[in-house]
């Protein structure tokens, strides 16, 4: 029995302090592998740092990223689909599309009465006869 008393005393006195140690021992060991990852990112960006820090290269992330220009220079963009000259090709664009007729288009007062006529649009793709559409929409 004064063995059991022991042996349970030595258990307590041990096993609780043991697990404490080894449960804080894992939470140092996340620490320093958080801390080895930030001090590779760190390493990286002074890196970038010093790879940028030239007169020329700030010059060419300015030009690549922020469309910036020297002094005297024109800044000038070609946009995808106009090269050809084919406009119609164009995707993307919601002004190159013909307007929907209102009698085509869901209405939200439904009544008997009401009798919608719509004009024929014409053809043409021009910007003049898109502004003339868009402008009768206010007769």
């Amino acid at each position: 029995m004064p063995l059991a008393l022991v042996t349970g005393a030595t258990m307590l006195a041990l096993w609780f302090p043991l697990s404490a140690l080894l449960n804080q021992q894992g939470q140092l060991n996340a620490v320093r592998s958080q801390i080895g990852a930030v001090q590779r990112q760190q390493f990286a960006l002074q890196q970038q740092a010093a790879a940028i820090d030239t007169r020329s290269a700030a010059r060419q992330l300015a030009r690549e990223q922020y469309q910036l220009v020297a002094p005297g220079q024109s800044l000038i963009q070609v946009l995808p689909g106009f090269a050809s000259g084919n406009v119609a090709q164009s995707t993307g664009d919601p002004g190159l599309q013909p307007l929907v007729s209102p009698a085509a288009a869901p209405s939200l007062l439904t009544t008997p009465s009401a009798t919608v006529t719509s004009a024929p649009v014409p053809r043409t793709q021009g910007f003049i006869a898109r502004f003339v559409r868009i402008l009768e929409f206010w007769r």
